[in-house]
């Protein structure tokens, strides 16, 4: 039994946390319906006073009348007194103490309503009042949601703008890691290829002068400035003049 309490009083709780997020979000759009309801109501009271300042004024009216009426009266009794007649002045004053009784019916009944009107007005005053500064404030609300919403959309088109320059930037960084990868390895490939091949050998070969090498300018110089008399006495020829002989003989066709 106690658990199914506990799971009744975690309905009602998210029901309450749903509902309260709903008057939440349509907190502005709640005020401004109850801001219509009051003006409504305010509009009601106003009529209500005007009903019962015309219902004074009808108290007021009798009364007058019924004054009137009085005032008549006494001149009857006074008359009929001055000319000895007893009855007559009584049957008159019975009137006359019924319109009194009236009179003071409608004077207790005009300052009933006078008092019923001044608390009308004062309560219509104050409401008046607490509704111009709830417009006042709702609109000031308002202005403020309206600035909060602009600011947190330029807020988000600042934020999706730096993310997208900030991917861009990961991007641009990820092509040159990459390019200077493929760089690494192009390099690594050649000097592979100098140290398994020919050319890395052929070329310390000629450095340490045991290659000839057919574009050695000073080499061949070199060879025309040596005395006549040197290659008569065979001088012994160098690894490059032997090399220069047998091409000599292989493709020299006047032998």
């Amino acid at each position: 039994m106690s658990i199914f309490t506990k799971i009744l009083t975690l309905l009602r709780g998210t029901a309450n946390e749903a509902g309260q997020a709903v008057v939440d979000k349509n907190a502005i759009r709640i005020l401004d319906q109850e801001l219509r309801d009051s003006t409504a109501e305010l509009a009601k009271s106003k009529q209500e006073l005007t009903k019962v300042m015309a219902q004074r004024q009808l108290a007021a009216n009798r009364g007058s009348a019924l004054l009137d009426k009085r005032r008549e009266y006494e001149g009857y009794v006074q008359g009929a007194l001055a000319k000895g007649d007893e009855a007559l002045a009584r049957e008159v004053a019975t009137k006359l103490s019924d319109v009194e009784r009236d009179l003071q019916a409608e004077a207790d009944n005009v300052q009933s309503l006078d008092s019923s009107i001044a608390s009308l007005k004062t309560a219509i005053r104050s409401t008046e009042t607490q509704l111009t500064r709830l417009k006042q404030q709702i609109d000031t609300v308002k202005a403020t949601e309206a600035v909060q919403r602009a600011q947190s959309a330029v807020s988000a088109r600042h934020s999706g703008a730096n993310s997208k320059i900030g991917t861009a930037l990961d991007s641009l960084e990820r092509i040159k890691q990459r390019q200077e990868e493929q760089g690494a390895r192009f390099e690594a490939a050649r000097q592979l290829e100098q140290e398994t091949g020919d050319g890395d050998l052929k070329s310390r070969l000629a450095q340490a002068g045991l290659v000839h090498d057919p574009s050695n300018v000073d080499g061949i110089l070199e060879r025309f400035r040596k005395p006549q008399d040197a290659v008569l006495l065979d001088a012994p020829a160098s690894a490059d003049e032997k090399k220069l002989l047998a091409a000599e003989s292989l493709f020299d066709r006047r032998k």
